[in-house]
């Protein structure tokens, strides 16, 4: 369940207080109280059954004496009562319900259920949606709506609030009333038993009241539809998220590098990115951040410049963004140029721009233009520390018109009372404005922060990328041998051999299970060799001298099983001893050491890791994490994430590797975590990567059962390979095609496609006759969430290679599967062929599997050839109206 019946809660127009009382301090005369003060016009209706009058209104003794049907409950009674009064609400008809009441999930209602269970049991049948239990309430500052026990109000804003701790939404309350800061919903979830944050963002994205959204979150249940509504809200507007708890409890326990290094909140930051919101660490830098991104114009570039009077406030701005890890720009020689033409020849001469303690303000004029008119995007921060030789206000007088650049401006006015006034002439000028350089800093990296993850937003990746191949079969024997012997850790040759089978390179190694074996092995193999013992206990072989490297001859390596054996027989005795594994000896004296690695997140599912490898991996701690799918994009981003991309670019004598072939294996491991959930564990560690590719030298992976089959593991939903079938038509040239969803990588087939299209049939599909979509709408379209919405394709593939759409169906969903809205166009040159009705029953057939209920449409009147298509499928079509005909086909009774 989604956003259903959320209306009734969000625009009540009466409410039912079950519990209401006038008893001093208690939550039922707080929520009246609230109720009457905050001007709600709606009808108030106390329920008590002992008392006529609550709070000077006419109170009824139950809910079957309420003279109306409230649309909207608040219920402030004991835990016990809580299940069969909503059974009786949503017998009357109520369809929403906030329950303030604390402890329903620690009570039990009896056969090992608990109160709380009981309560959603009772709401099931009605469809009668609850916030809460356990939580401080709604207030809704734009109908004058309190439906809360917080004892501050709130004032009407545009931004929405959605809390998860009670303390700490009364705590922002209160400080918002003192900062003047305004909202359209103030949300409080609580234990989130019904409406959780999945449920709120999807509404909230599509409300006209909010243009940000701000969560404080503790925890998130229902994670891929969490994944999924942010995804859509950050599309819309900005999201800002606080997460409380951000330590790596359990991983110590992990029985590789990458469980212990994919900390959780490492993973939950991972999360946000994707999701293309903006994570901030205080409450304070939340409502700064939310200012910053509705004030500011988008940054385009990703450097910054500081213009300041004084060489010290300049140089801690600097400071501040390197601790970050982000640069300062280069001037460009028509900035260079320009200032020196304005400024004293004692000027900086660099970033940060010095111009001069004695500054006037026609000189911060010129020099501000000049940094701005350079012809750069790279947004500037401008510092400006109070002097006796001129005001602070003139200086801001002279500057705010120049705020008219398309570059992103920001400024900070060192001092008190004395700047006060050049604060607000920025302020009027819609220049934000901060007091410290390291606010200014902070600011600038907020919207730098969300601006990559916006970029991210787009990247929606394929499941399976079609430039290698697979041997699935062959990872299902290994795993299924596995799991016949009952091993939950597979053998450095099985681990090897899974890889391979993903087209991850590997090192040439084979299994012996003597030392003549092992010496065999290594004369077939070529010397030098290395050696390494196989056991299912012993985790990382290194350690415990399990490891010996460029053997030279025969008796070397037998000597090394010898010593190997004895060795681990007096430190482990009761290690399984499976054998040697005996493998190339790799010498690449410059290659990179590198983990790529796999962890199962308690909340987010597998989490794909990256970064510094080799035996100190752990001690160099250099990593990051992020959720698959991945695409040759994402994969490039996690990689940048990380300190040793600057080395793996290249420095002094050292060329660059060969990135792309890194990007490529991620790719694939990603891949392998998608098909085989099987695996719980992974790590390759390390993977040797120079200007000449990648190879593994050694790998580990843990398998267990899975507690979820297929993809639904996953927070991201994949490419649905499954969807894919080949569709055949007579009369049509090369009548073999493939029908399947739509992939990032259509972008360009896609445009073309739209070009394909004669300008009647771009009007009949699009209602205007657009030839050619932006890139960013480009991206909307081909970057889709498989979870929500759906676009099939026809494809050909041409001589050349590349692959040719002929026609879409487009399915949009709402939130809660009750109808997909459609939209359907073939190239003209190939209309009349059949291709319409291939897509079109492709289409039905996929919206009943995921028992959607209806599919909508709104056709031209004039096209006759879909409406015909519509009537032959069964739809109903509407009385045209305005030159529209609405077609609707119900799909539950045809199931």
């Amino acid at each position: 369940m989604s956003i259903r019946n959320l209306d009734k809660m969000f625009r009540p127009r009466s409410i039912a207080v079950i519990g209401a009382t006038d008893r001093p301090q208690s939550v039922g005369a707080m929520v009246m109280l609230n109720l009457m003060r905050s001007g709600f016009q709606g009808l108030i209706m106390p329920v008590n059954p002992k008392h006529d009058h609550v709070a000077g209104l006419s109170s009824f003794h139950d809910l079957a004496a309420l003279p109306s049907i409230p649309d909207l409950a608040v219920l402030c009674t004991p835990p016990v009562t809580i299940p069969g009064l909503i059974g009786q609400l949503g017998h009357l008809g109520t369809k929403a319900a906030i329950v303030l009441t604390a402890g329903l999930d620690a009570q039990s209602a009896g056969r090992d259920v608990s109160l709380q269970q009981a309560m959603l049991d009772a709401a099931k049948p009605y469809l009668l949606r609850i916030l809460g239990p356990n939580c401080i309430g709604l207030i809704v500052p734009g109908l004058g709506l309190n439906a809360s026990f917080a004892e501050a109000a709130a004032l009407p804003g545009k931004m929405a609030f959605v809390s998860q701790s009670g303390a700490l939404m009364t705590a922002i309350l209160d400080w918002a009333e003192e900062k003047n800061l305004g909202f359209s919903k103030f949300i409080s979830i609580g234990n989130s038993a019904d409406i959780d944050f999945g449920d709120v963002l999807d509404y909230l994205a599509s409300d006209p009241d909010t243009r940000s959204i701000l969560l404080y979150i503790e925890s998130i249940k229902s994670v891929r539809k969490f994944m999924s509504a942010a995804r859509a809200a950050a599309r819309n507007k900005p999201v800002v998220v606080v997460k409380a708890g951000r330590t790596t409890a359990g991983a110590a326990a992990a029985a590789s590098h990458t469980g212990a290094m994919a900390g959780s909140d490492a993973v939950f930051d991972a999360a946000v990115r994707r999701a293309g919101m903006l994570r901030v660490n205080t409450t304070q830098d939340l409502f700064s951040a939310v200012e910053t991104l509705s004030r500011t114009k988008t940054l385009s570039g990703e450097k910054l410049i500081i213009l300041s009077n004084g060489g010290g406030p300049g140089v801690m701005a600097a400071d501040a963004l390197s601790l970050a890890g982000e640069s300062l720009a280069v001037l460009s020689n028509e900035a260079r140029s320009g200032l020196d033409a304005i400024l004293p020849s004692t000027w900086s001469k660099a970033n940060p721009v010095d111009i001069i303690g004695d500054a006037s303000a026609e000189r911060y004029g010129k020099a501000l233009s000049a940094v701005l008119n350079d012809g750069g995007s790279d947004p500037v921060l401008l510092i400006h520390a109070p002097t006796a030789i001129v005001k602070s206000e003139a200086i801001a007088h002279q500057c705010a018109p120049l705020a008219a650049s398309p570059r992103t401006l920001f400024s900070c006015w060192l001092g008190g009372q004395g700047v006060s006034a050049a604060r607000r002439v920025f302020n009027q000028a819609g220049i934000p404005t901060y007091q410290t350089p390291e606010e200014a800093v902070q600011a600038y990296l907020h919207l730098l922060a969300y601006r990559r993850n916006q970029a991210l937003l787009l990247q929606t990746p394929s499941s399976l990328p079609q430039d290698f191949a697979v041997d699935s079969e062959h990872v299902r024997t290994i795993l299924k041998d596995a799991f016949d012997n009952r091993c939950n850790l597979l053998n450095e040759w099985q681990a090897k051999s899974v890889l391979a089978a993903y087209g991850i390179p590997v090192v040439n190694t084979q299994h012996a299970s003597t030392p003549d074996a092992a010496a065999a092995l290594a004369q077939d193999i070529g010397f030098p060799v290395a050696l390494k013992i196989l056991s299912p206990d012993i985790t990382h072989k290194s350690d415990v001298g399990g490891v010996a490297l460029n053997l030279e001859s025969i008796e070397h390596v037998r000597e090394a099983v010898r010593k190997m054996s004895a060795r681990i027989g007096k430190a482990w005795p009761n290690a399984r001893l499976q054998g040697f594994t005996v493998q190339s000896m790799i010498n690449r004296p410059g290659a990179h050491e590198l983990i790529l690695g796999m962890a199962e997140d308690a909340t987010f599912g597998p989490v794909l890791l990256f970064g510094h490898g080799g035996v100190a991996t752990q001690v160099i701690n250099d990593r990051a994490v992020g959720l698959p799918p991945l695409n040759l994009m994402l994969a490039k981003s996690l990689v940048a994430d990380t300190r040793i991309f600057r080395l793996l670019q290249g420095y002094r004598d050292r060329p660059a590797v060969d990135l792309p072939s890194l990007y490529l294996t991620l790719v694939k491991l990603s891949q392998l975590i998608i098909d085989f959930p099987e695996i719980a564990e992974l790590d390759i560690n390390p993977l040797l990567l120079d200007e000449h590719g990648a190879v593994t030298l050694d790998a580990r992976i843990r398998v267990a059962p899975p507690a979820t089959s297929g993809s639904g593991r996953l927070a991201i939903r994949p490419y649905p390979k499954e969807l894919e079938e080949t569709v055949e038509r007579e009369g049509v040239p090369d009548g073999t095609f493939l029908l399947r969803p739509i992939l990032p990588s259509d972008a360009q087939a896609y445009q073309h496609f739209l070009q394909t299209l004669a300008p009647s049939d771009r009007r009949s599909r699009f209602f205007c006759t657009t030839h050619q979509l932006p890139p960013s709408e480009l991206a909307r379209v081909t970057q889709i969430d498989y979870e929500r919405e759906m676009t099939l394709v026809i494809i050909r593939r041409e001589a050349s290679g590349n692959e040719k759409i002929l026609g879409e169906i487009r399915l949009a969903t709402d939130p809660d599967n009750q109808s997909a809205e459609l939209g359907i166009s073939v190239s003209t040159a190939l209309q009349a062929k059949g291709l319409g009705s291939k897509l079109l029953a492709k289409g039905i057939r996929y919206c009943r599997e995921r028992g959607t209920n209806s599919m909508t449409g709104t056709v031209l009147a004039e096209n006759a050839r879909m409406l015909g298509l519509a009537r032959k499928f069964g739809f109903s079509l509407s009385i045209p109206r305005d030159g529209l005909v609405d077609i609707h086909l119900a799909l539950a009774q045809n199931q």
